[in-house]
């Protein structure tokens, strides 16, 4: 309603406080009402007549005094009982105001109601006045219903006192009310005809002491049922059978009146309580209403609560108001029981126990009964401990205790040469819901009683007299000056109290509300001030909400967010962010929207030189036989990934790049066209279901054809696709999806496999994405004045805020969002501090972050500052969050409305110089790029990201820039991957032998070039090995001279280094005193040669130094060889023989110089002067423990058009398990594997020792054998591209000479997927 309109004018609730003077509540003869003493005890309460639409109030000061409020509180009633404190809907409470309540001071001698201690110590305030003539007027939020109004003072003017004029502004308040005495009922039965309603509501307002009961029954035929009742004081909406009840609201038995409607609308229900409300989507069948009745105050069923006790008003179901139609007695409504037409509530006086100091004393007629005694009440709290109750026995000769702990009821009871006495009662009594408690001692039998008996009770039987008199303490005990007349060992009680009794009478609080009687502290009477804090739902993404008296906590163990209210998301945005804080390739949990709703996924990140790859599998990546099925009709697959649909919506639509292998391997099985019928096969693909798609992999988006047929090289032009061509042999279609829009494929339709002789298989691979445009998006502001604007930030109960910047500049604003009141704000304050403000009506509040190290260094730095109801944190980098909790009954809404402004102020001044990226507002990144190409003074993009990123790149890898990120470059180290980190590893064999050739000019390999006549006078060589053979050879450089550096094991087991710089002398020996290097072990070599001086380093062992005698360079070095030497005749015999033997073992890691020769055999054998001959394999083993998610350089299909051959292709049969079942076989498979490399591990520490022991030393024979039989297995990776790691488990072959057992491969590839064959 319009505070102005006529209607409010027309009945305006008006206190002339002028007439209050001569009551004598007034001092002087000035107009308005100024009590007696001035003090945080006083109230005035009006009585508006009846109940009030109240919309609206005013206060002025006394007239010509220097009497004002400046603050001020308001309470609604209907019945001038049960009190209820005004609370703005933005708030858990109130900003704070604090009153230190003393329990000194008299009764009030006004007659008006003005009257002492009736004040809590956290209020929500009002604005009041500045001086005693100006009005403030404060418009209620929502209007508030009531008959009575209490103005409750918290501060005035210091000069001088309380004083106050007070109007009020509403119109009358008229309503159809029923009292329900909880036997009594209405039924209403609807007229013959057609009940169907498409759309329909229910609406009511109720007020119950009772936290159970039916309110309403509608039922009609089986399906068409409707209940609300009410259930631990929340209001269940019970639906038909088959349908999960739904519930809403909290603490709806406080006796004040709460507002519930239905509506049904379209395809579900709105239920709504008070301002909550919750959508419920309902099935076809159930989207209209057939009611032949409606049952108000009563159920019928299995799920009735009882009948409902309390009022209800204005209860109107489709229109009609059917307590106006009892009150009428029409014909459709029977009344049942005993029904008034008015709301007779029961008067209950509660209070409240606001803090740890609150507390009540009771004096006690000091002549209690000898042989029966007891004392009562009821509670409700969220804690779980608090004092109850205290007493002293007769004589004080002891004191008893009732309290909780661990949320039961605990009676301790001390006397003086007496072992103490205790018993415990009931449990979970701290649910926020009243519970009854009585302690009755009759006749030497004591009972201690939870909820009348049914929440348990504890007996004794105490040889002594327990009476209640003297002096009773609820709720805690005064300051310590008092401790004589009570001590309190627990924790003070925090919560509501009512229905106090001593020896079966009930103690009336209203005359210690006056002052009359007792004394207490921090204490609210008449009212019952307990809120549910978590009933907001504050705690996001599924955490829990557990809550205290003053406040809550969000349990968010399992759901993937942290925080205060589970908020930020645990886990990074892309694979891409994973790789620039470090990660190397492996399985990550990825929230794509971070605090968004979209949850974490376990996704492969696939971490290359060139690209970062996020890998999502789907129930089906293996090639796949097609077998025809009964019937003759199409084949259809459909694919079902390991991400939900909104997920993949949100990786593909972040990533630069998208693709999705399509292959279809054929015999006379033709596969899009036939040259004069219709589409033979086709793919849907793209969100939900997918649309239709007629091109194949490779091909443009509806071009119908193939890659062959794009490329013009198709088995027969005449057709687009290589299947088409309807030939006996075998061929394929084979090419990459890369088209966004139509990603991922979502399902395949093939239709030529029924015909005789037709033979076809498909596989449909993985989706990969690479390119995170959200980490990369950057602007550059040049000038303190530019800034970029964007709509207005909406994050009313959590805002969190990220991004990266870097500047040499030592202060600026990142960003500033405004509002009337409220804003925030994150800056720069010094080149060491980063500040994040921010105001939500409580006033500013900051959130500092000081760091050691300097901010302006020109180095990227990544801020995080969340803002929610309960704290606001502000990281910087790595370093722990700094935080502030939030005011327990402070306001919590962030309500902005100006433009959000980046860079820079509404005022231009203090703007930020330097780069910002990856700038997110609540998980939704904020296009940095785009905005700044339209506005002057920025820039989009930044570069410069090898300062803070080049670290990542690891073993003489090269940071290299980027115009959107940087790579690593790894051509100048022995490792490969995305940051130079990977091992490069294989095994050798006996007769395996890589030789690399330095004569010849290296093109654009990974290795460096090398010119073609070249001398040293200075190496550096390293690597790593593992083997269990001695002697062994483990590298051999060459020169054309008759000059070699030799590497070597000797037959103790000790490494050897052999120069012959000089062919016409002896080569120089340099051997290392460390032993046992054939143990099975990696171990890693570092040898440096500087001229004469040579220094070799093997594991962490200390460096071993060497000098010369032969000469100081190395002339005319041509080749450098691994394993077997093919050319050893010029060698010394003891050599020759070693290089003719060969290396049976591991070699990981070799560099010499700038050249990795088993990187460039491995890796980039078409392009580098290396020869291999006898088998190279690439495996692990180069690694100290072997990481399942590694992930290596891959060879991936990239769009060839097929080919046609006669061999059938390697296939599997159809794929007929779950996703389920290939997981647990996958897990299976996994744990075998590493039960396996258990096994080589003990196997060979076994070997060592007994060859240790029995100080023998194999020798290899004259086959290149060994005379002892190895038994070993190796656990060797498989390298493919598009698909997370497989492992190869070799297993020994008896009978073979050790060389050939120790590497000899078995078993096949066992994938992940448990489908794929190695090719």
């Amino acid at each position: 309603m319009e505070l102005w309109s006529k209607e409010v004018w027309g009945i305006i609730a008006r206190v002339a406080l002028m007439l209050l003077s001569s009551s004598g509540a007034a001092r002087g003869g000035a107009g308005g009402w100024s009590p007696l003493s001035s003090d945080p005890y006083q109230w005035l309460e009006v009585d508006l007549g009846g109940r009030t639409r109240i919309t609206a109030v005013a206060t002025q000061g006394r007239y010509g005094s220097s009497d004002w409020l400046t603050s001020y509180q308001l309470m609604f009633s209907d019945s001038g009982h049960n009190w209820k404190q005004y609370r703005q809907e933005d708030s858990i409470g109130s900003p704070l105001t604090c009153v230190v309540l003393h329990p000194e001071g008299g009764p009030s001698r006004s007659s008006l109601w003005c009257h002492k201690k009736d004040m809590s110590t956290c209020l929500q305030a009002l604005p009041g006045n500045t001086n005693a003539d100006s009005v403030v007027q404060h418009k209620l939020q929502h209007p508030v219903i009531a008959r009575h109004v209490r103005l409750l003072p918290l501060d005035w003017n210091p000069h001088g006192r309380i004083g106050l004029r007070l109007e009020t502004y509403g119109c009358s308040y008229d309503s159809d009310v029923v009292s329900l005495d909880g036997r009594s009922s209405l039924l209403f039965r609807s007229s013959p005809g057609p009940r169907r309603t498409p759309a329909a509501s229910l609406s009511l307002a109720f007020k119950t002491p009772r936290n159970s009961g039916t309110l309403v029954q509608a039922e009609g035929r089986s399906e068409h049922s409707l209940t609300l009742q009410l259930q631990g004081g929340r209001l269940l909406l019970l639906l038909p059978k088959g349908r999960r009840p739904v519930s809403l609201g909290s603490l709806l038995d406080d006796q004040h009146w709460h507002h519930v409607s239905v509506e049904l609308r379209g395809d579900g229900l709105n239920l709504t309580v008070d301002s909550s409300s919750l959508w419920v989507r309902l099935p076809p069948r159930l989207a209209h209403w057939d009611h032949a009745q409606v049952s108000v105050g009563a159920g019928r069923g299995l799920a009735s609560r009882g009948h409902f006790r309390g009022c209800v008003e204005n209860l109107v179901y489709n229109g009609l108001n059917l307590v106006q139609l009892a009150e009428k007695k029409d014909q459709r409504v029977t009344v049942q029981g005993d029904v008034t037409f008015s709301c007779a509530e029961p008067v209950s006086v509660a209070m409240t126990f606001t803090s740890a100091q609150s507390f009540l004393r009771l004096p006690l007629a000091t002549e209690a009964p000898t042989t029966e005694a007891s004392v009562g009440l009821h509670f409700r709290t969220w804690n779980e401990a608090g004092l109850l109750l205290t007493f002293d026995l007769p004589q004080r000769e002891g004191v008893v205790w009732l309290y909780l702990s661990g949320a039961r009821l605990h009676l301790q009871i001390h006397k003086a040469g007496r072992a103490p006495l205790e018993l415990s009662a009931g449990s979970a009594l701290n649910d926020g819901q009243w519970h009854s408690m009585e302690l009755v001692s009759r006749r030497g039998h004591l009972s201690v009683a939870v909820d009348g008996g049914e929440g348990a009770t504890a007996h004794a039987s105490p040889p002594f007299l327990i009476a209640v008199g003297g002096q009773l303490f609820l709720g805690g005990c005064p300051a310590e000056g008092s401790r004589r007349l009570c001590m309190n060992p627990f924790e003070a009680f925090q919560g509501c109290m009512r229905l106090l009794t001593v020896h079966n009478q009930p103690l009336d609080l209203i005359p210690v509300q006056q002052a009359l009687m007792g004394n207490y502290s921090h204490l609210q009477i008449d009212m019952c001030g307990i809120l549910d804090r978590c009933s907001q739902s504050h705690c996001e993404h599924g955490g829990s909400c557990r809550q205290s008296w003053s406040n809550f906590h969000c349990n968010c163990s399992g759901t993937g967010y942290g925080g205060a209210t589970c908020h930020s998301s645990l886990y990074e945005q892309s694979c891409e962010a994973y790789k620039h804080r470090g990660n190397t390739s492996g399985y990550y949990y990825i929230d794509v929207d971070g605090s968004g709703p979209i949850g974490a996924q376990l996704m492969y990140c696939n971490m290359t030189e060139d690209h970062t790859w996020t890998v999502i599998q789907h129930n089906n990546t293996a090639l796949t036989t097609l077998r025809p099925a009964p019937g003759g009709g199409r084949l259809s697959a459909h694919f079902e990934y390991a991400s939900q649909d909104d997920q993949l919506a949100a990786v593909i639509g972040q990533s630069q790049h998208c693709e999705q292998e399509l292959s279809y391997h054929c015999r006379k099985s033709r596969l899009l066209n036939t040259p004069d019928g219709p589409l033979l096969s086709w793919w849907a693909g793209g969100p939900g279901d997918g649309q239709v798609q007629t091109y194949w992999g490779g091909a443009p988006p509806g071009s119908q054809q193939c890659s062959c047929g794009l490329q013009e090289n198709c088995v027969d032009p005449r057709h687009s696709c290589n299947c088409d061509a309807d030939r006996g042999e075998w061929a394929h279609d084979s090419g990459l999806l890369t088209h966004k829009q139509t990603l991922p494929v979502r399902s395949l339709v093939l239709g030529d496999v029924h015909r005789p002789g037709s033979e076809g298989a498909y596989r449909v691979g993985p989706l990969r994405c690479h390119g995170d445009k959200n980490v990369w998006n950057a602007a550059f502001f040049d000038q303190e004045t530019s800034y970029l604007h964007f709509p207005t930030f909406h994050g009313e109960l959590s805002a969190d805020v990220s991004f990266l910047f870097k500047t040499s500049s030592s202060s600026g604003v990142f960003l500033e969002n405004l509002g009337i009141r409220d804003f925030l704000r994150i800056e720069l304050c010094s080149s060491t501090e980063v500040l994040l403000s921010f105001d939500v009506g409580n006033g500013p509040t900051e959130v500092a972050m000081t760091t050691a190290f300097p901010l302006n260094d020109d180095r990227w730095h990544h801020v995080r500052a969340e803002r929610n109801v309960r704290e606001a944190s502000l990281r910087l980098d790595e370093l722990p969050a700094a935080t502030r909790e939030a005011p327990a009954d402070g306001h919590i809404h962030l309500q902005l409305n100006s433009q959000l402004f980046i860079g820079g102020t509404a005022s231009r001044q203090r703007g930020f110089r330097g780069c910002m990226r990856s700038l997110r507002l609540n998980g939704v990144t904020l296009d940095l790029e785009g905005r700044a190409g339209i506005t002057p003074g920025v820039q989009a993009g930044c570069s410069g990201h090898c300062s803070s990123y080049g670290s990542l790149c690891q073993n003489r890898g090269r940071c290299v820039e980027r115009t959107s990120s940087f790579s690593c470059d790894c051509s100048s180290s022995a490792h490969s991957g995305a940051f130079c980190d990977r091992e490069v590893s294989a095994s050798f064999k006996s007769g395996t032998s890589v030789s690399y050739a330095f004569n010849e000019v290296i093109g654009s390999s990974g290795s460096s070039s090398v010119s073609s006549d070249l001398d040293l006078r200075a190496e550096n060589l390293s690597l790593s090995f593992r083997s269990l053979q001695s002697p062994a050879l483990l590298l051999f450089v060459g020169s054309s001279r008759r000059e070699y550096l030799a590497l070597l094991l000797n037959q103790h087991d000790m490494l050897e280094v052999r120069y012959r710089l000089d062919s016409s002398r002896a080569a120089d020996i340099l051997r290392s005193k460390v032993p046992n290097l054939a143990d099975g072990h990696l171990h890693a070599v570092v040898l440096s040669r500087r001229a004469a001086a040579a220094s070799v380093q093997i594991d962490q062992n200390p460096k071993e130094d060497f000098n010369l005698t032969s000469d100081v360079e190395f002339n005319s070095v041509r080749s450098l060889v691994l394993g077997r030497v093919p050319d050893s005749a010029e060698l010394d015999p003891e050599l020759s023989r070693l290089a003719s033997v060969g290396f049976t073992g591991c070699l990981s890691g070799v560099l010499f110089n700038s050249v990795s020769p088993l990187k460039a055999a491995l890796l980039h054998p078409d392009t580098s002067p290396v020869v291999v001959t006898g088998p190279l394999v690439q495996s692990i083993c180069g690694s100290t423990s072997a990481d399942p998610h590694a992930a290596g350089t891959r060879h991936h299909l990239s769009g060839q058009s097929g080919s046609v051959g006669t061999g059938q292709p390697e296939v599997n049969a159809i794929r007929r398990d779950s996703a389920l079942i290939g997981g647990v076989i996958a897990v299976a498979v996994f744990v075998t594997a590493s039960a396996l490399a258990v096994a080589a591990r003990l196997l060979y520490r076994r070997k060592a020792t007994r060859r240790r022991r029995e100080g023998k030393t194999p020798k290899p024979d004259d086959n290149g054998g060994s005379s002892e039989e190895h038994k070993e297995y190796f656990i060797q990776e498989v390298w493919t591209e598009t698909e997370p790691p497989c492992f190869t488990v070799k297993k020994p072959a008896e009978h073979r000479p050790a060389e050939q057992r120790a590497s000899q491969l078995l078993s096949p590839v066992v994938c992940r997927d448990c489908t794929r064959t190695p090719s």
